[in-house]
């Protein structure tokens, strides 16, 4: 299914610190691509391994809610915000929403800040293997006001991340950075692949200074390094067959790794000109 054109940002709200921080991110998300702001609480009464408070729980979620919308009512005024409380595991809840909505965020449970941690059961990582649209992880840190940085291999799932970076960055008024990494053991016949995949994105946004760099070395701890300096990372899930079942190892490595703000783009008709 491809993302929805006309949705809403839909976030994850968790009381971890980066379930809150995300908040932020999601909201600046929302205003730059002019869509509305969906905070979506869910809790799963399966795990909470006894009986449920009287009220408490609700109770406390709907106070989790309030507080979320103060702070993305701080990050973005303009932006229409909404709620919701349901039942159930957050990340089935985020599947779900995630088929209607333009994009998906989740904080990231902590692991940018643990440089040997690879949960494959994450919430964020489950998320970005499955969801039907861009996926959004957030950080707990703010990131630094740098350029958008995109991943770019070729494939057709890359042409599609490009467009969609190509369109975040000029709705953020940001450069654009768009690396290819060359494993050091392979020749590397495609010179100029990348100049010219993001020359023709060009054309279409005129107003985006672009960077081209074509880079030999590991992939993954390449743009993990680059990314130390990015305002927003974007890369393409390599799982968008007829089955969502997989990340490629680029965008684990930038998913466990990166410190900025990830956005896995999925479910983006990769012949569109732009995520919007």
């Amino acid at each position: 299914m491809a993302a929805s054109r006309n949705g809403a940002v839909v976030v994850g709200v968790g009381r971890a610190t980066e379930d809150l921080a995300v908040i932020r991110t999601a909201a600046g998300e929302a205003a730059a691509h002019d869509r509305p702001l969906h905070l979506l609480h869910a809790f799963n009464w399966a795990a909470t391994g006894g009986p449920a408070p009287a009220g408490g729980t609700r109770t406390d979620a709907e106070d989790l809610l309030e507080r979320a919308g103060r702070i993305a009512a701080e990050t973005a005024p303009e932006v229409p915000v909404s709620g919701e409380i349901v039942e159930g595991s957050p990340v089935e809840a985020l599947l779900r929403a995630a088929d209607a909505a333009y994009l998906v965020a989740l904080g990231d449970g902590g692991m940018a800040t643990c440089a040997t941690c690879v949960p494959a059961d994450a919430p964020a990582v489950e998320l970005a293997s499955r969801a039907a649209c861009p996926v959004l992880v957030g950080r707990a840190e703010p990131a630094p006001p740098g350029p958008v940085l995109v991943a770019f291999d070729g494939s057709p799932g890359a042409h599609a991340t490009l467009g969609y970076a190509f369109d975040c960055a000029e709705r953020r008024g940001a450069r654009l950075l768009a690396v290819r990494v060359v494993e050091p053991d392979r020749r590397d016949r495609d010179d100029g692949l990348l100049e010219e995949a993001v020359g023709r994105h060009a054309a279409r946004h005129p107003g985006v200074h672009t960077e081209c760099h074509t880079v030999r070395g590991d992939p993954g701890a390449v743009l993990v390094d680059r990314s130390r300096s990015a305002q927003l990372a974007l890369v393409g899930a390599r799982g968008d067959g007829p089955v969502r079942s997989t990340l490629g190892a680029v965008s684990q490595s930038l998913l466990y790794h990166s410190p900025a703000p990830l956005i896995v783009v999925r479910g983006v008709d990769p012949h569109a000109g732009g995520g919007s």
